[in-house]
């Protein structure tokens, strides 16, 4: 028993931790102050690595069968304005008359395919780093408005920063341990609830005020007018990011996954999944380290 001793007192006190309330003398809106300015500072450090991303796309008939998917690997590197992907790897599959056919490396064949334009404009809106309409019909499936990607992943997915924030308000649910580390259990959505955004809720990391991991979904369904005379429905969109620290103190989002149902104009039924991983960071310049709004001394 002695032996084990050291951890029930360990599990207790955490347990006890979990259990605790907020801390009174903090705000949700402060908390996602800090997170804001902790954003800003942490692209600093961001600028100093490359790393690769892994992304997968497929479409599925509803609830059937897989139409087509593809599988890209990146090199993502540093820009002044944001990151740049370098191509290493294209693989995937579509059904050809009712046949599976698999092709690896550019150009992609099929192009002309609904699924096939669909993917590739979804993995363009999710880098933020490519404007296009869903295949013939103009319609914007669009991940972010006008902001540039800074990690790889559209910065308009994330409710975090100091100019997406104006757009939401904050509720703090609680704190907990979270991934062995003390956290902020923060909700949020939207101001105006007749906006059309996101709604979910988010881990923050409470020495660092920086986000471990967020998921979301619209915050309200598609207007019955839009469904009903443009044939256009999103039911169960929504998303989840998760954060890794780096040894330097920087937070990168380190993995995506989305699953939604998606119909548009009457011609395009499809069940669409998404995920994303960032790996293999590498710093490239000497070790710096940036003090967080909010972090202990």
């Amino acid at each position: 028993m002695p032996a084990l001793l050291p951890f029930v007192l360990l599990a207790f006190s955490l347990s006890c931790l979990a259990a605790e309330g907020p801390d009174p003398n903090i705000t949700a809106a402060e908390i996602m102050a800090r997170v804001a300015a902790n954003q800003d500072r942490s692209e600093q450090l961001r600028k100093n690595y490359v790393y690769c991303q892994h992304v997968h796309v497929a479409t599925h008939k509803p609830h059937g069968k897989l139409i087509r998917e593809e599988t890209a690997d990146y090199n993502v590197v540093p820009v002044p304005d944001g990151t740049r992907k370098e191509l290493q790897l294209l693989t995937g599959r579509y059904l050809d008359k009712g046949q599976y056919r698999d092709f690896r490396g550019e150009p992609r064949p099929h192009t002309n395919n609904v699924d096939a334009e669909l993917i590739d404009a979804l993995r363009g809106d999710l880098a933020g780093d490519v404007r296009r309409s869903a295949p013939g019909q103009n319609v914007h499936i669009d991940f972010d408005e006008d902001l540039p990607t800074r990690d790889g992943i559209a910065s308009g997915l994330f409710p975090l920063t100091s100019a997406q924030q104006e757009k939401y308000s904050y509720r703090l649910i609680g704190e907990e341990i979270f991934q062995g580390r003390p956290a902020y259990h923060i909700a949020f959505g939207p101001k105006n609830k007749y906006d059309f955004e996101w709604a979910g809720e988010a881990y923050i990391d409470k020495q660092e005020f920086q986000p471990m991991l967020v998921f979301t979904k619209l915050s309200r369904p598609v207007p019955f007018a839009v469904r009903a005379f443009l044939g256009t429905d999103l039911p169960g969109m929504g998303f989840s990011v998760q954060y890794a620290r780096q040894p330097d103190g920087a937070w990168f989002p380190s993995s995506f996954g989305t699953e939604f149902h998606l119909k548009v104009l009457y011609f395009l039924n499809r069940d669409v999944s998404l995920s994303l991983d960032n790996r293999d960071f590498q710093h490239t310049q000497v070790d710096t380290r940036i003090q967080y709004e909010g972090e202990l001394h």
